[in-house]
């Protein structure tokens, strides 16, 4: 599984980046972006993240 942003999209209100460090952080110009793998670990505070973005930005796909 991956997470993906559509950074298009994104208003950089930093939810994600809050909710999920592991996988979600802001890219030079302040957008989110995707960077870590999903793990047992962190993937219930992933797809929490992509629950609750506001602008339903964020995708969990398979590989």
């Amino acid at each position: 599984m991956k997470a993906y942003v559509d950074q298009e999209g994104c208003i950089s209100c930093g939810l994600c980046v809050a909710s999920c460090p592991e996988v979600f952080s802001f890219d030079e110009n302040g957008v989110a972006e995707a960077t870590g793998g999903l793990t047992d670990e962190n993937f219930a505070s992933a797809e929490s993240a992509r629950t609750s973005c506001p602008v339903s930005v964020i995708d969990i796909l398979e590989d």
